[in-house]
């Protein structure tokens, strides 16, 4: 534990050091104090209850939910909005975004794998639809809002009271410029890279965008993926050719990058396909916009050359299922067939005359890396008569190699075990 300690306080130390307001610049606001560790003055947050009716509606819903012999799924925590999440490396307190203005901290103090505590993370922060969260190796939290990107050294052990270190690596309005930002598709996530850089997906605002945005985009990584040092500096743009990715995952067998993609509205039920995609190396175009899904070429594009380095995906979705987290499958706890396999989160359908998806998904990878055939593992959230009682959004491990499963419109966090 002492080793833990040092290791956090050096790493805040250090972020302070990088990032830090210069000493003679007094704090101006929440962020600049706390980048300058000073106190806001900002009340505990009250922790959210974990139990009632609501608790036990969704209880009876989870009983819906089918899955392969000898898993369970239970739930976790109350989570309001919960959308990604990151799991703590090494308390396992995990961090969950939402599309609004908060960020949620959820502790399993006795471990017993039910939360004890959900509350506001760093609640004197402006947050400003904070939906991406991701940790570094060494424990650093990093939040990608709309058109900002916040780090947090220590935050498993510094979490506690409502002052945390804080600071900016990309500062409000540099992450895209301020004249797109938009009400469409602003969704972030972010991943750590085997190379220790951040990576954060940039969805583009538009269903398919108009000729004249195509240089701006291409220059700034909206519709896309880029990366940069984890203090924000040394920006480059690593993928291009993607409508709007909200699930990014490298694989630690092959240090590649995998990512969802959701594709184009309005061409039909059954048209284009949903996307699982994956990156070999930097710069690698995916299609959009002269591909709305799979091979299907939008009506805006149809006439116009397809870029000859295009790279297919590796799996297709069904069409309009909306897949948003994903995660690779690196524990103990359930069978040899899931591990080294992809779990993603399909939202389920908004446009579509019957509604699909709303589950969970497994795809397992061949010997050579790529992707074999997706495959349904949970369901049930999607009744017959097309009534979601939840919503999965994004999927990730805990320490004990349970998965975890964020429900944005139940507000909750559901956990799957096997055996147990």
């Amino acid at each position: 534990m002492k080793t833990l300690w040092l290791t956090a306080v050096s790493t805040l130390v250090l972020a302070s050091q990088a990032i830090a307001q210069p000493a003679n610049q007094a704090p101006t606001g929440n962020l600049e104090r706390l980048s300058s560790f000073k106190s806001t003055g900002t009340a505990e947050p009250k922790p959210i209850p974990q139990e009632g009716r609501r608790a036990d509606a969704i209880k009876r819903n989870l009983q819906k939910v089918k899955l392969p012999p000898g898993f369970k799924i239970e739930l976790y925590a109350l989570v309001p909005d919960a959308r990604h999440m990151a799991v703590g490396p090494n308390a396992g307190v995990v961090f969950v975004g939402t599309r609004k203005n908060q960020v949620y901290a959820v502790t399993d103090r006795d471990k017993d794998r039910v939360a004890d505590e959900v509350k506001a993370f760093a609640p004197s922060v402006d947050f400003k639809i904070p939906n991406g969260v991701c940790f570094s190796r060494d424990g650093v939290l990093y939040v990608a809002e709309q058109n900002r990107v916040l780090q947090f050294p220590a935050a498993e052990f510094f979490y506690e009271g409502p002052d945390v270190a804080a600071f900016q690596v990309v500062k409000q309005g540099d992450l895209i410029p301020p004249s797109e930002e938009s009400y469409n598709h602003t969704a972030r996530v972010c991943r750590i890279g085997p190379d220790n850089r951040l990576y954060v997906a940039l969805g583009q605002p538009f269903n398919v965008p108009p000729k004249d945005k195509l240089d701006l985009f291409a220059k700034n990584g909206i519709g896309g993926i880029v990366s940069m040092d984890q203090d924000g500096k040394n920006r480059q743009v690593y993928a291009t050719g993607i409508r709007n990715s909200v699930g990014i995952e490298f694989n630690p067998a092959d240090k590649t990058l995998w990512f969802t993609d959701n594709q184009v509205d309005g061409m039909g039920d059954d048209q284009p396909p949903g996307e699982l995609d994956r990156a070999t190396k930097a710069g690698q175009n995916f299609g959009f916009p002269h591909y709305g899904g799979g091979n299907v070429r939008t009506v805006e594009y149809k006439d116009d050359a397809v870029p000859s380095d295009t790279v297919p995906p590796q799996a297709e979705m069904a069409p309009h299922a909306a897949d948003l987290g994903l995660a690779f499958y690196t524990g103990q706890m359930f069978p040899e067939t899931y591990r080294g396999g992809i779990f993603s989160a399909q939202h389920g359908s908004w446009n579509r005359t019957k509604p699909v998806g709303a589950r969970v998904m497994f795809t397992p990878l061949k010997p050579d890396g790529t992707a074999d055939k997706p495959q349904v593992f949970a369901e049930g959230w999607l009744t017959e008569n097309g009534e979601y009682l939840g919503r999965p959004v994004d999927v990730a491990m805990l320490l004990d190699g349970s998965l975890l499963v964020s429900d944005d419109t139940a507000g909750a966090v559901y956990r799957i075990s096997y055996g147990e």
